[in-house]
């Protein structure tokens, strides 16, 4: 008989394994959900402060900057105090960031919290991943995969569709204190599960420079990527700046991590060729999807008259469909190259993205939500296998690290995507309106319309205007389907990156994954 794994404890089994699975799952997406829950609810809560839509920005920038600065160390926490406890404390932590957002009384205050809550957060993801393929045995590893996929790719369609109804039904301060109860539950549940199955600690110095060094340029990036499209980008004296010391910032944390005995962050893991290649299509399969699932939401509610709830209810199906088929998907993962399921999704989000370059003003909901549930499927296949590709051959001890660099590089892809998706959208807005306007002129075109207009009671002004509201609305869809097909091309051409990876190994047994 074999003898049994030393490596660590026994997986989990029956109601144990299903009740702390689904109570790391929701800590996924508690944090996943916070990150664009607030997002549609700004305008909400500013008016309810007295302060401009553009200083509420602030609310997303500060979580963004400061939970990008706490994911990268989530390696060093969880190795210095134990994968258990940290991703404990940092539930509890969050939970009372959550409730102290919730009774904020002013913007400075708000801002303070939300800065509490993005810097103990950022163990939850990472945390929740690794101890998700712990507790699972180790040929189940892709049904732990699977629930971590799952929740973190729903989250961010739930956000502005809970945030939305939150904002125009109740007070926007729920936003934040639905977490409470939820992060009581999770904490409480690993804690009584898990507590006595802490992953050895070793008492690692801290790496006080790349700290220092790391704070400073994912600041500085934040503040670019969130603020820039306010500020016109280069434009502004403080962008320049921003952008210079990220650069600088960046250059010199990179050339300390990869020279100092002992670095808050574990560049080495780039060396493995499916770790690098992997994380890379991952980040960037992950910026287009992050991309499209902010346009599509704003082009409704700015130019199709949706409200942010409705909005949010044409990207549901996504999310549904991909419910239901990630279980399938999970037990087909072992039998299949992970290079398959990776180019299914990518063609998958492909053909979504294609027929939404399809698009007209006059799309009806079903015409909306069919590249919806196309998408599902991309969904229920996209996670699981770039993971499977990412962490193939990554020793358990360094699990942590590789979550902590992975989670880190997709946070920063996607407030990039954010950034670049809503900029290109107003630049091709403005292109195709100067094309529009150069069509319709003052000659015949523009004519006959406003005599039509005219003989249905309207002045030559407001005739005027509704032309001009209808040139608007049609150079912002044809902005929005250029976007949707270059989308479609970028994931066509990840495709071909994925297979640059060797096949992942599959686990074949129990014991496989040690």
């Amino acid at each position: 008989m074999a003898a049994p794994s030393t490596t660590g404890p026994a997986p989990l089994v029956g109601g144990s394994l299903a009740l702390t699975a689904f109570a790391l799952a929701l800590g996924t997406f508690m944090q996943v959900l916070d990150t664009t829950i607030a997002n549609v609810s700004l305008p909400t809560i500013a008016g309810n402060l007295g302060v401009s839509s553009d200083n509420s920005t602030w609310i997303v920038t500060a979580f963004a900057v400061a939970n990008g600065v706490a994911v990268p160390l989530t390696g060093w926490l969880m190795g210095r105090f134990g994968v258990v406890r940290t991703f404990c404390v940092s539930v509890a932590l969050f939970t009372i960031a959550s409730f102290l957002c919730g009774i904020a009384w002013d913007l400075p205050s708000l801002i303070g919290f939300r800065v509490l809550q993005g810097a103990v957060s950022g163990p939850m993801i990472p945390g929740s991943q690794a101890l998700l393929i712990a507790i699972f045995p180790a040929h189940k590893r892709g049904t732990a995969l699977a629930i971590w996929s799952m929740t973190t790719l729903v989250a961010p369609i739930m956000g502005p569709i809970l945030g939305g109804y939150i904002s125009d039904n109740y007070h926007w301060s729920w936003i934040f204190l639905i977490n409470v109860p939820f992060g009581v539950f999770t904490a409480f549940v690993c804690w009584n599960k898990l507590g006595k199955r802490d992953t050895p600690t070793r008492k690692l110095p801290i790496d006080q420079v790349g700290l220092i060094l790391l704070v400073i340029w994912v600041g500085a990036l934040q503040i670019v990527l969130d603020l820039g499209k306010n500020d016109d980008w280069f434009a502004a004296d403080r962008i320049v700046i921003a952008t210079v010391i990220a650069a600088i910032g960046f250059v010199g944390w990179l050339i300390w991590e990869l020279t100092d005995a002992n670095p808050a962050v574990n560049l080495t893991l780039f060396k493995n060729r499916n770790f690098a290649i992997g994380t890379t299509a991952f980040c960037l399969g992950y910026a287009v999807f992050f991309a499209n699932t902010l346009l599509l939401p704003l082009w409704l509610q700015t130019q199709m008259g949706y409200t942010a709830t409705w909005a949010g209810l044409v990207a549901a199906p996504s999310g549904a469909v991909a419910v239901i088929l990630t279980p399938f998907v999970a037990k087909l993962a072992g039998k299949f190259d992970a290079r398959i399921l990776a180019s299914v999704a990518f063609a998958a989000f492909g053909y979504s993205y294609y027929l939404r370059s399809g698009y007209t003003t006059y799309a009806s909901f079903y015409d909306l939500m069919l590249p919806m549930l196309v998408q599902g499927i991309a969904m229920s296949t996209f996670f699981l296998s770039m993971l499977t590709i990412s962490f193939d051959r990554i020793p358990a001890e360094r699990l942590p690290s590789a979550t902590g660099i992975s989670n880190f590089a997709r946070i920063t892809a996607g407030s990039f995507a954010a950034s670049l998706i809503t900029t290109a959208w107003d630049r091709r807005e403005t292109l195709h309106q100067s094309r529009l306007s150069e069509a319709v002129g003052a000659g015949s075109p523009y004519q006959m319309a406003r005599e039509g207009l005219s003989r249905m009671g309207l002045t030559d002004v407001q005739a005027a205007a509704a032309i001009t509201r209808q040139m608007v609305g049609q150079a912002y869809l044809l902005a929005s389907t250029d976007l949707f097909r270059l989308s479609s091309l970028l994931c066509l051409a990840l495709i071909v990156l994925v297979w640059f990876t060797r096949r992942a190994d599959p686990p074949k047994g129990p014991i496989a994954a040690d």
